[in-house]
This record gives structure tokens, C-alpha cells and sequence, in this order.
């Protein structure tokens, strides 16, 4: 084999392009930094670019919810700066509760959610079905939030990859880190086809890869690897009008402009991130869809169109790492984040301010505590 060396310097090198990754790089390119990019394959293909998009508040964890709440207002404004090339949606939202046991612990989380700042509130049934009258009429109550939505993901890529070129951060795809090395106060990056990148700082933000990233430091972290399976339904007239969710259950459902249904939530499929493997699990695709008939019928008239998998990262106790990494300089982390889509853009510019050297408590997200 002929490798070619390119040898390039930068000041921030950041491994992985999704949005965890490409939201710090854009912050930091816009505070003056030059600013690299690399990504094994294209920017926002991984799970950033197959998930559900949703932005919510219901499905957020308690914790998070303060930074998912400015992760929401940053996709609402994404004209100012991101891009006008991608459809954000504000919706409402609604989790609904079908027996008195979900009524009992609809009204727990949603409470414990108010208290970290999110702003939802119990409805009726009757509130519920003038908000959206195509929901199951046997609903006991619902968490109503006006701060819902959802991101068309398919669109994400392209809207940071422009972004990020007009901030003049290098954009590396199909550059798959091999091997790092540490000297000089300089991280030298070796990539598989043996190019070479010299840089004073480096972050990691690889996802469902991030383990074996840092093992390149080093460093050991157990990250889960979670095969999320999605279905979409072909397009039909208009069958609901809020982003849904349900006390007790995996659901995440939503109706985009052209007509077609997402239908998400969490049912796990079968997958390998080492192997870049994913199949479907029939049983678990039969249960979400049944879930989601059941909260709005009129989907029992559609078909399913099409159904795909995305690689979610999970830490071992559900929370984001986001911050310094210990025993090295100017080495940073951030990944694994519960309801990474909704908050993903401000967890990046945190970490951004943190690299600039401003003073942001990242303390909740220390990797320490998984080492």
C-alpha cells in the first residue's frame, strides 16, 4: 500500500461530527479558533443523523432539563445560528396516562421535572382532547408542555456542514483516528490511510465510539451501545397535531408536514457499533407500533413505509460526560447525553465556553466518576 502523509496543524481538534461534536467545533470557530473536524465517516451520519429529532421536555431527564431548555431555544432560533436550511418545528407536547397507575406516576415525574424548571402541567382528559382531538378518548389526564417540537435529522448534516465551512472550520470525513499521541504539549492525530494532524487541543465527541476513542489515551469508560429502532408510516391526511408521548412506556410520535408518522421511543433493535451492525427486532417493532395505534387510532388506517436503526451511547448511569479529561491538557469529552437532540447544542457551546477558559460548572458531567 502507498500512504500519503498530509501533515496539518490546527488549534482544536475535534473527533467526531455529530452534534455534540459539530456544535463546539461552530462555537469555538466563531471565538477565533481554527478548528478541525474529523469524522470516520460523513458529518451527522451516526445517530445524529437517524434519530428521532424530537425536542422534548417529557422525555428528558430531570437533571437535564435546565440545559434542555436552552437546547430547545437555541433549535428555535437556528436562523441566527446555524442555518435557515433546516425544518424545526415548535409543537406542543403531550404524555398521556390511560389507567389510574400512570395517572399516579404521570403526575410524580411530571413533578419532579417541574421542579428542575420545566413547564408542565396535569390536564384533564377533556383538556387534553381539545388540544388534540385524535387521541385515545380512554386517556385518564395528560402532562401538557408548550416547549416540544422536532428537528427534520435527515437535514442536520447539511445544515452544520454549511455552517461550520463559513466559519471556516476544516471539515476531515472519512478520517478514522488510529492512533494518538501526546508530547510537546501537542496531540499528534494518525489517521488509518496515514494522515497526520498536529494540535494543541483535542476533544472527543465519537458517540457510540467514544470508548475506543479514549482507549487511545488510555483512558477507560464503558459506553452501552443502544440500537434505537424508528419507523415511519406513509404519508396520510392529518391524524394528530402534538408531539406524544406515554406515562408508562416507550413511545415518541409525530407527524411531519408531508404527512408521513415517526414513530420512535426507544424499542431496541439489534446492533454492534465495532461492527457497524444493525437489524431490526420484529417483536419489539409490533409492540411500538401497537403502542402507537393505541395512544392515536386513526394510524391503524396507515401502513408502514419504511423502518431503520441508529447506535445510541449510554453511560452507566444514563448521564452525559461533558468536561476536562483527567492527567492530560487541553483533552476534553462530551457524549452520551439522555435526549442528546434537544440539548446537544448547548451542551457543545458549554463545552465551548469551558475551552475558552470561561467559568462553567461541568461538574454533574465529570468523566471521574465512570473511571
Amino acid at each position: 500500500s502507498v500512504y500519503f502523509i498530509i501533515i496539518s496543524k490546527t488549534d482544536s481538534s475535534i473527533i467526531g461530527g455529530g452534534i455534540n461534536g459539530a456544535s463546539t467545533a461552530l462555537e469555538l470557530a466563531k471565538n477565533g479558533l481554527k478548528v478541525t473536524l474529523l469524522d470516520k465517516h460523513s458529518i451527522c451520519k451516526g445517530a445524529s443523523g437517524v434519530n428521532a429529532g424530537t425536542l422534548t421536555m417529557h422525555m428528558t431527564r430531570a437533571q437535564l432539563i435546565p440545559y434542555a431548555k436552552k437546547g430547545w431555544e437555541l433549535w428555535m432560533s437556528t436562523n441566527k445560528w446555524l442555518s435557515k436550511d433546516i425544518d424545526v418545528e415548535k409543537k406542543n407536547g403531550l404524555c398521556l396516562a390511560f389507567t389510574e397507575e400512570e395517572e399516579k406516576l404521570l403526575n410524580e415525574r411530571s413533578k419532579i421535572r417541574k421542579d428542575y424548571g420545566a413547564d408542565i402541567e396535569i390536564i384533564s382528559k377533556k383538556e387534553a382532547l381539545r388540544i388534540d382531538p385524535n387521541i385515545n378518548k380512554n386517556i385518564k389526564c395528560a402532562a401538557f408542555c408548550a416547549m416540544d417540537g422536532y428537528v427534520s435529522a435527515n437535514q442536520t448534516g447539511y445544515a452544520y456542514s454549511k455552517a461550520l465551512k463559513e466559519n471556516n472550520v476544516k471539515i476531515l470525513e472519512n478520517f478514522e483516528v488510529t492512533d494518538i499521541d501526546f508530547s510537546e504539549n501537542n496531540y499528534t492525530i494518525l489517521s488509518k490511510t496515514g494522515d497526520k494532524l498536529i494540535s494543541k487541543k483535542i476533544i472527543f465527541a465519537s458517540g457510540v465510539h467514544l470508548n475506543k476513542a479514549l482507549e487511545l489515551l488510555n483512558i477507560k469508560v464503558n459506553i452501552k451501545c443502544l440500537p434505537q429502532q424508528l419507523i415511519v408510516s406513509e404519508r396520510m391526511p392529518k391524524v394528530m397535531d402534538t408531539v406524544i408521548t406515554v406515562a408508562n412506556g416507550k413511545l415518541s410520535l409525530k407527524q411531519f408536514k408531508n404527512g408521513t408518522v415517526l414513530i420512535g421511543g426507544g424499542w431496541p433493535g439489534i446492533g454492534s457499533a465495532e461492527e457497524n451492525f444493525t437489524a431490526t427486532k420484529s417483536e419489539n417493532l409490533i409492540g411500538n407500533m401497537r403502542l402507537a395505534c393505541h395512544a392515536i387510532p386513526k394510524l391503524k388506517h396507515s401502513r408502514v413505509a419504511r423502518v431503520w436503526l441508529g447506535l445510541e451511547a449510554e453511560t452507566d448511569d444514563a448521564m452525559p460526560i461533558i468536561g476536562e479529561l483527567p492527567d492530560f491538557n487541553n483533552a476534553y469529552v462530551i457524549g452520551s447525553i439522555h435526549s442528546g437532540y434537544t440539548s446537544g447544542p448547548y451542551m457543545g457551546k458549554l463545552l465551548a465556553k469551558k475551552i475558552l477558559g470561561e467559568d462553567v460548572d461541568l461538574s454533574l458531567f465529570d468523566i471521574k466518576r465512570l473511571l
